[in-house]
């Protein structure tokens, strides 16, 4: 299923270590703090698991939503949606 993986990590240490896990994963970076791909559920387990280790539960947010590509494309996304720099046609076109 299509995930999207958006934080806010206050600790510099801890945040570098969830973009390279999402990365890892196979998640495209589409922000700064947000990713979007493809995991089945024991991958999107996994990749929870390893963020539960480092992230502090008192002051940082994770979410992790899945939906299949119907639902995204129900989705309304106003503005810059996803930071030209970092997201392609070639990967936009993986989703939508």
């Amino acid at each position: 299923m299509i995930t999207w993986v958006l934080y806010d990590i206050k600790n510099n240490a801890a945040r570098t270590y969830v973009s390279k896990a999402c990365k890892h994963a196979g998640l495209y970076r589409v922000q700064y703090s947000c990713f979007l791909g493809s995991l089945n559920a024991n991958e999107k387990d996994s990749l929870e698991l390893q963020i539960e280790k480092v992230i502090n539960e008192e002051t940082d947010k994770v979410y992790l939503f899945r939906m299949n590509k119907e639902q995204l494309k129900d989705c309304s996304m106003l503005g810059q949606a996803f930071d030209e720099k970092l997201v392609t046609d070639e990967i936009k076109a993986l989703f939508f």
